[in-house]
């Protein structure tokens, strides 16, 4: 394999080590952060019997209501064979339903029931003390400021939502 890295010049070699100035250490350093998030907030999931997949659908059909499965594959970033899954896991615990949508029986639109209500809420009450957990390290405002730089990262201003 070759390289057009110019004679002379080393590659930094990618770590995701505390201090790596690698052009991936933004991307690697925010996957282990992803990992050790969602390993925190699939413990507070675990004694309800639902895992982070099943929590980021309920998440979507609470915020858009009912959602038809293509768009729930977009707002997941999971795929459809994914979805379809997570979707059959949540009607056989009475989390979810599907509904036919009106004008086109090929469609079905994914709606939370009352007992998923229930639940989405006991998943918040769960992951308080939890996700307390995640900031214990950090000073006075700094969760706040970690929020709002993260919130601005993911949704750059002028791009789509």
């Amino acid at each position: 394999m070759t390289t057009d890295v110019p004679h002379g010049t080393t590659a930094s070699r990618v770590t995701d080590r505390p201090g790596d100035t690698s052009p991936f250490a933004l991307g690697l350093l925010l996957r282990r952060a992803h990992w050790h998030a969602a390993a925190v907030m699939e413990e507070a999931l675990r004694p309800l019997g639902i895992e982070l997949r099943h929590f980021a659908v309920l998440i979507v059909l609470v915020d858009r209501g009912p959602t038809v499965q293509r768009d729930l594959v977009a707002a997941t970033g999971s795929d459809k064979a994914g979805i379809m899954r997570v979707v059959d896991d949540l009607e056989r615990k009475g989390l979810a339903v599907r509904k036919t949508v009106p004008g086109d029986r090929r469609v079905r639109a994914v709606e939370i029931t009352p007992q998923g209500l229930e639940l989405f809420d006991a998943a918040h009450v769960a992951a308080a003390p939890l996700a307390e957990r995640l900031v214990a390290e950090m000073g006075p405002g700094e969760p706040e400021q970690l929020t709002d730089l993260l919130t601005r990262f993911a949704y750059p201003a002028g791009a789509e939502a």
